[in-house]
C-alpha cells in the first residue's frame, strides 16, 4: 500500500503509460552520456577576481579547446585574445570598441569563432541540459547556432542570425551572455572545500556569484563557520572576524558589502587609544578600499581596540566551557603589567606593548560599560545584515561539514586522530564521539545552532561551537593545538607564535591513515579520494599536494595573495572528468591593466589518474538516483498495465 500510495503521487507528473515510458528513455539516454566535469577549490580568502578567473576559464580547459580548434587556424595572439574575451567578456568588448576599425566585423567573427567553443564544451549533455544553462532571451538563437548540423545550409544560417544580432545592437551582450554559457558548459559541478571568507577583500562578491551558479556546494572551513557563529550573534566570533578583517583592510567588504556599522568601534577606538601609536596593529593592505578608506592611523587603534575585547570575550567562554580544554589560552590574567612580561604555559615573554586602558587586573575578562555597549551595537548590525544573513543561509542549504560525492570524500580541515593513528575521542556538550560519528553530530549540532537554538544540546550563548569549531585543539576544522593569535600581536618572540599541527597531518602521509579515513566513511579506498583544504602546500620548500600514496590530495595552494610568497604559486584546481583526475596548478593572478589589457596564465596541468574507461554517468551518484528513478517509473508503468492506476489523458 505505501507502494502505492507513492506511485499515486507520481502519477500526477506522469499521468499514463505514454508519458512515464517517454521519461524512462530519456533518462536512459542521461545515463549513457559522459560524466559532467566536477571542479574542486579550497581556501579562496575574499579573492573574488582569481576565483571568478578560475572559473571563466575552468582552469586552462577553455584555452586547450581554443588550442584544440584553431590551433592550425590562429595565431597565438588570436587565440590568447580568443580566451581572455571568454575571461572577461566586458573588458576585452570596451578595449575592442576603441581598437577595432570595424567593431561590427571584430563582433560578427568573436560569435563565430565562441559558437565553436561553445560547441565543444557543451558535447557531454543533452540538448535540453544544454538550454538550461542558456541564457533566457538568447536561448533560442544560441541553441540554432549550436545545432546546426546541414553543412548545405549552415554557412547561409550562420549569417542571417549573426548578422541579425550585429544589425541591431545586442552584439555585445550576446558576447558577453555566450561567454558566460561556455563557462557554466565547461564545470558541471563545483565543489568548494571551505575557507571562502577571510584576508581577501570581497567573500561578498564570491557568494553572490556563488548564488547564482548552476550547481555548487560547500565543504565548510573553520574562517567559514566563525562567519557562520558571528551571524548568530556570537560575539566571540564577531570579534574574530572583525579583527581579522580590520587586520587586512577590507572595510569595504564590511560597511558597504554587509552594511556592518563600525561607527561605534571606531569612535570607541579613538576615544580609548587616541593617543596609542599602535604600530604592531597597523593593517596589511593587499587590497585598496574603493568607497570605504579608512585612515590606517584609526584602522590600527580600531584593530587593538577588537583584539581587546576578543581575548576578554573568549576568557568568558573558555570559563564557561571547561569541556573544550582551552584553558592554557586564558592569558590576560597572566600579564604582569608592572614588569611588562606575560607567562604562557610555563614561559615568560617579554610584551612589545603595553598599554590596556581597559584591563582591570582584579577581573582581567571584565569587559568595560563601553565595550559592552560597542558589542551589543555590533551584534545587532551582524543579526540585521539581510545580505550576510542571506550568504550564510546559502552556506547552510548547500554546505556540510563533509561530502561524499562519486566516491569521494571531501572535508575542509581534519579528522581528528591520536598519535597511533586511532580516531581521537571527543567530548562537546557531554557527548563523546570520533569518526564519522562526530563529524555528523557536529553538522547537526551547528545547524541547530543558527536555526534552532533551544534543540542544540550546546550549553553557554549560542554559536559557541561554531566559536570552538574555529579554533579549538580537537576541532576538525582547526587541526592544530592551538591558535596564537594573542602571541603575534604582543610578543615579538617569533617562538612563541608556533601553532603545532595535529598528528592527523603527519599520519596522513601514510596510506594506511588515509584508508583507514575512507573506510571509517564507508568508502572503498580502490576507488576513494580524499580532497581536503586548508593548510597551504609550500610547494617552494619542496612539498607535494598528494598525500598517502595517492589517496589524498590537499589542494589550498595559495589562492589568498597573504599565502603566496609561502606556497610559491596561487591555488590549485583538482579536476575530475570522465576521463581522468587532474591537478592545475595556478599562477599569480593579474588584475586588468589600466589600458584595458590583462595577462593570463595558462596553469600547469598534471594527470594524477587515468580512468580505465570513459565514466559515464550511470557510474556515478547521479546515476544511481536516476537509475532508482527509471525503476520507479516501470513500476508505474506496469500499475498502469494492471489497472491498479487509472490512466489520465489531458
Amino acid at each position: 500500500m505505501a507502494d502505492l500510495k507513492f506511485l499515486n503521487l507520481l502519477a500526477k507528473d506522469y499521468p499514463n503509460i505514454r508519458a512515464a515510458s517517454a521519461e524512462i528513455i530519456n533518462l536512459n539516454a542521461i545515463l549513457a552520456l559522459p560524466k559532467g566535469t566536477e571542479y574542486f577549490l579550497s581556501d579562496l580568502h575574499g579573492e573574488h577576481e582569481a576565483f571568478i578567473h578560475m572559473l571563466k576559464s575552468a582552469s586552462g580547459t577553455i584555452k586547450s579547446k581554443i588550442d584544440e580548434h584553431y590551433g592550425a587556424v590562429l595565431s597565438e595572439k588570436d587565440r590568447e585574445d580568443l580566451a581572455a574575451l571568454i575571461y572577461n567578456a566586458e573588458a576585452e568588448l570596451k578595449r575592442r570598441k576603441v581598437s577595432e576599425r570595424n567593431f561590427d566585423d571584430w563582433c560578427a567573427t568573436a560569435i563565430y569563432r565562441l559558437i565553436t567553443i561553445c560547441k565543444s564544451v557543451s558535447t557531454k549533455y543533452t540538448r535540453s541540459r544544454v538550454r538550461q544553462r542558456l541564457p533566457k532571451y538568447a536561448g533560442y538563437s544560441i541553441d540554432e547556432l549550436l545545432h546546426a548540423d546541414d553543412e548545405a545550409n549552415r554557412s547561409h544560417y550562420y549569417s542571417e542570425i549573426i548578422n541579425s544580432v550585429v544589425q541591431y545592437g545586442m552584439a555585445e551582450e550576446y558576447i558577453i551572455e555566450l561567454t558566460e554559457a561556455i563557462s557554466r558548459l565547461a564545470v558541471d559541478k563545483l565543489h568548494i572545500i571551505g575557507d571562502i571568507f577571510d584576508r581577501g577583500a570581497h567573500p561578498d562578491s564570491i557568494m553572490d556569484f556563488l548564488m547564482n551558479y548552476h550547481e555548487v556546494d560547500f565543504q565548510w572551513g573553520n574562517h567559514d563557520i566563525v562567519w557562520m557563529g558571528a551571524a548568530t550573534g556570537n560575539w566571540a566570533c564577531i570579534t574574530n572576524v572583525l579583527r581579522m578583517n580590520i587586520s587586512y583592510n577590507n572595510f569595504d567588504m564590511l560597511e558597504v558589502g554587509y552594511g556592518i556599522n563600525l561607527r561605534p568601534l571606531a569612535t570607541f577606538a579613538e576615544k580609548v587609544y587616541g593617543d596609542d601609536p599602535c604600530e604592531k596593529f597597523r593593517p596589511h593592505i593587499l587590497d585598496r578600499n574603493k568607497f570605504d578608506p579608512v585612515d590606517e592611523d584609526l584602522a590600527a587603534r580600531m584593530h587593538k581596540a577588537i583584539a581587546i575585547c576578543q581575548f576578554k570575550v573568549e576568557g568568558q567562554r573558555i570559563m564557561a566551557h571547561p569541556e573544550y580544554h582551552l584553558e592554557n589560552r586564558l592569558l590576560l590574567d597572566k600579564i604582569d603589567l608592572a614588569a611588562g612580561t606575560v607567562e604562557i604555559e610555563g614561559t615568560v615573554w617579554p610584551l612589545r606593548d603595553t598599554n590596556f586602558p581597559t584591563l582591570d587586573p582584579k577581573d582581567p575578562y571584565k569587559l568595560t560599560q563601553e565595550e559592552e555597549d560597542m558589542l551589543n551595537a555590533l551584534e545587532a548590525s551582524f543579526l540585521n545584515s539581510e545580505k550576510l544573513q542571506a550568504h550564510i543561509r546559502f552556506l547552510y542549504s548547500h554546505g556540510a561539514l563533509y561530502q561524499k560525492i562519486n566516491g569521494n570524500l571531501l572535508y575542509h580541515g581534519c579528522i581528528p586522530m591520536t598519535e597511533d593513528g586511532e580516531f581521537e575521542e571527543v567530548e562537546l556538550n557531554g557527548v563523546r564521539l570520533k569518526g564519522k560519528a562526530l563529524m555528523d553530530y557536529l553538522d547537526d549540532q551547528v545547524r541547530k545552532a543558527y536555526f534552532e537554538p533551544k534543540e542544540s544540546d550546546e550549553i553557554g550563548r549560542s554559536g559557541d561551537l561554531m566559536w570552538y569549531l574555529w579554533l579549538g585543539g580537537n576541532s576538525p576544522l582547526f587541526g592544530k593545538e592551538k591558535m596564537t593569535t594573542f602571541e603575534r600581536l604582543f610578543v615579538a618572540d617569533k617562538a612563541a607564535h608556533k601553532e603545532p599541527t595535529r598528528p592527523y597531518y603527519r599520519l596522513i602521509k601514510t596510506r594506511e591513515a588515509c584508508e583507514k579515513i575512507l573506510r571509517e566513511f564507508g568508502l572503498d579506498p580502490s576507488r576513494s579520494k580524499i580532497l581536503n583544504g586548508h593548510v597551504p602546500v609550500k610547494i617552494k620548500d619542496g612539498e607535494s599536494p598528494i598525500k598517502g600514496g595517492g589517496l589524498l590530495y590537499v589542494i589550498d595552494g595559495g589562492i589568498s595573495k597573504a599565502y603566496q610568497k609561502q606556497t610559491g604559486i596561487a591555488g590549485y584546481t583538482f579536476i575530475f572528468n570522465s576521463r581522468f583526475m587532474a591537478l592545475a596548478e595556478h599562477k599569480p593572478y593579474e588584475p586588468l591593466q589600466a589600458d584595458g589589457t590583462q595577462v593570463f596564465h595558462s596553469p600547469v596541468i598534471r594527470i594524477v589518474e587515468t580512468m580505465p574507461e570513459r565514466l559515464l554517468i550511470i557510474d556515478t551518484d547521479q546515476g544511481a538516483e536516476l537509475v532508482q528513478r527509471v525503476q520507479d517509473l516501470t513500476d508505474l508503468v506496469a500499475a498502469y498495465k494492471k489497472g491498479l492506476i487509472k490512466e489520465v489523458y489531458q
